[in-house]
């Protein structure tokens, strides 16, 4: 017997609606128990430090947040963690610049596929590295820096928090660019240490995270800040040079931070966390939390545009990586 037009309607309608409405009622009930969210380093750092204020002030906005610190092989452990769970909004991962483009370029044997295996949410914020040294170091300008270094070949070194972050490869980057391949590095292992090194004079310099310790350290006299790896001077600390005004630009880069969910979680949810990060992110309360600790907000990130700044970020490291033939597996 030949089907009316209606009766293809409706079996067409009723094959749609299971790709459909899953989804959608998922998201219309999502949250209803607590969201896991992943930071892939130890407590303590930047990621921690963006972190727990965010799963704090989400809660009326989203629900509750319980922040779980998986670190270990280079945030590989944490990352890979989200990327095999499963996709329905309950763990996600605060990521960005370093973790992805560890995954991309740095590991001979990667966890996962940071382009296949996470959805980007959006960048919750920009962060940048800095170059500081101790008092004792008769350099106030990077040029200074330079010439003090080139005229003191194989006795300048720098500290940073691990072979592979953002710290090392900006300090690999000035160097290349410098033409000062003398300047010795040193890995430590982690932002503290290298912090309380360079303060109590043990390294003369350091490639170290522009947080509100490190400004505030600046501004007590415990080190002194000679640029920021922004192109522009930061609402922080306007008084401080980019960069690019230090006449640097080709080391002007940016590390985000960001929120992603395993591959294949619903659009809707994904919609959902973005739209309370969203609004939690124009507050002037929370912008001004973001300032103080040395990072700027990016309320109008969504998840197309974070994909495209982490492909950025990997296009940017992979010539120097490719030229230090750096692997840290």
């Amino acid at each position: 017997m030949q089907k009316s037009r209606r009766d293809i309607l409706k079996l067409l309608g009723s094959a749609a609606a299971p790709l459909i409405f899953p989804g959608v009622a998922a998201a219309q009930s999502y949250p209803d128990r607590p969201i896991r969210l992943v930071v892939p380093f130890p407590p303590g750092g930047a990621y921690d430090t963006l972190g727990r204020p965010w799963a704090e002030r989400i809660k009326p906005l989203l629900g509750s947040v319980v922040v779980e610190n998986i670190g270990g092989a280079g945030a590989s452990l944490g990352a890979s963690a989200v990327a095999k769970a499963r996709p329905d909004g309950y763990t996600i991962l605060l990521g960005g610049t370093l973790p992805h483009v560890n995954e991309a370029l740095l590991k001979a044997r990667p966890l996962y596929d940071p382009n296949k295996d996470l959805d980007p949410i959006m960048q919750i914020a920009s962060g940048y590295v800095c170059f500081a040294v101790h008092p004792s170091v008769p350099a106030k300008t990077l040029d200074e820096l330079v010439a003090h270094v080139k005229a003191n070949p194989g006795k300048v070194s720098y500290g940073h928090v691990g072979i592979g972050s953002t710290n090392h490869l900006v300090g690999e980057l000035f160097k290349s660019i410098a033409g000062i391949p003398e300047l010795v590095q040193v890995p430590y292992r982690g932002a503290g240490p290298v912090m309380a090194d360079l303060i109590g004079g043990q390294i003369p310099m350091g490639v170290v995270g522009f947080t509100g310790q490190s400004l505030g350290q600046h501004k007590s006299g415990g080190l002194r800040i000679l640029a920021i790896t922004s192109t522009k001077p930061l609402l922080a600390a306007p008084e401080l040079p980019s960069v690019v005004q230090a006449g640097f630009p080709g080391i002007a880069n940016e590390s985000s931070y960001g929120l992603l969910a395993p591959a294949g979680t619903p659009a809707p949810i994904i919609d959902k966390i973005a739209g309370a990060s969203r609004a939690l992110l124009s507050t002037p309360e929370y912008q001004r939390l973001m300032i103080d600790g040395g990072f700027e907000a990016t309320p109008d990130s969504d998840p197309e545009s974070f994909r495209k700044v982490l492909a950025a970020a990997v296009k940017f490291w992979e010539p120097l990586v490719t030229k230090l033939g750096l692997k840290i597996d």
